[in-house]
């Protein structure tokens, strides 16, 4: 009978019943679902964290390439007076892949109107500049601009210009612009920089399934080249703070009086203004735009980015963000450089 019962009380104790197993299943399930969402948020916040520094990155890298560009405009080493034929001359002829629009505006001075070097627009069309470019994104602007990099280049007259870059040579009073290969030319008292012409642009290219809108820089070496230098810029927009009727006497001189953009039906800069003599341009605020390289399907866009006087609205799922600064011009009306 002992032996009966001991056998029974094994088998009462042998494995699991269903509504245990049920149980036990059901438990473990809100639990991977916990830790599965936990997952879940902390990948989603990741990712976003992940996009937005590389916006910041993108938009701050932007803000500082225009802005040293800006900050250095119109610097022509030891010369004072105005970049013109009257006192700088020769010049080379136009390079090649040369970009320029109205009269004068090239990478060169020319004889007829006034050679402007710094000049902006707001794209219409595709095709900027003469057909130089023709893949500019419209509502975008352009900027361009003509200097010498500060630190003079040891080279004396009779030597050979080295390769790749065009040559500004030039005491306080006359200059000369030379190419590469070129005889350094015999001025009295004179140092020799590296020329530089720089222009900026937005377009948008394709990379694999994705659009991505980039900023353009053309530089001027042994040819006018352009290269896409950062990606995820949307939009770059100017704002030309203006110095009107400049006087010594005028008790707000060195002062700015209105912001222009480059091209507003009523108030934009006009030819006057971009000549830069009477009225001149003594600082620039910069926008730009920086947007997401793919998508975000769980996020939706549709705010409106106010660059300066312009409205960009949106309606995507793009992340973006807006950087924006103002740049004082030193170079602007200084007699002699800074």
């Amino acid at each position: 009978m002992k032996v009966s019962n001991n056998v029974y009380s094994l088998k009462t104790q042998y494995g699991f019943s269903l509504l245990e197993v049920f149980v036990a299943m059901t438990i473990g399930l809100v639990i991977f679902a916990g830790v599965l969402s936990v997952f879940v948020g902390l990948r989603t916040t990741t990712s976003e964290t992940s996009s937005y520094g590389e916006l910041q990155e993108n938009g701050r890298f932007a803000i500082s390439v225009l802005s040293d560009d800006l900050l250095r405009q119109d610097f022509w080493g030891d010369y004072t007076g105005s970049i013109n034929l009257s006192n700088i001359t020769p010049v080379p002829n136009a390079p090649v892949g040369e970009c320029t629009v109205g009269i004068n505006n090239g990478s060169f001075p020319l004889a007829t109107g006034h050679f402007r070097t710094l000049w902006g627009q707001t794209v219409t069309s595709a095709s900027i500049m003469g057909g130089c470019r023709t893949d500019a994104k419209i509502g975008s602007d352009i900027l361009q601009l003509k200097r010498v990099i500060s630190s003079p280049l040891g080279l004396v007259a009779g030597n050979t210009a080295p390769a790749n870059n065009y040559y500004f040579m030039s005491n306080m009073d006359t200059g000369s612009i030379f190419a590469p290969g070129d005889t350094v030319p015999d001025i009295k008292n004179a140092q020799v920089w590296e020329y530089q012409h720089h222009i900026y642009y937005i377009r948008e290219e394709t990379q694999g399934t994705n659009t991505v809108p980039v900023l353009m820089q053309g530089r001027l070496a042994n040819t006018l080249s352009f290269a896409p230098i950062i990606d995820g810029i949307e939009m770059i927009r100017f704002e030309y703070g203006i110095d009107m009727q400049i006087d010594p006497t005028d008790a707000g001189y060195g002062i700015v009086d209105v912001y222009i953009p480059a091209n507003d039906p009523v108030n934009g800069m006009t030819d006057t203004l971009w000549d830069n003599e009477l009225n001149r341009i003594i600082s620039v605020k910069i926008y730009v735009l920086a947007r997401g390289i793919r998508e975000d399907n769980k996020y939706e866009n549709k705010n409106t980015y106010k660059l300066g006087a312009f409205n960009y609205v949106v309606d995507d799922n793009y992340r973006r963000l807006l950087f924006s600064s103002t740049v004082t011009l030193y170079n602007a009306s200084m007699d002699t450089w800074n």
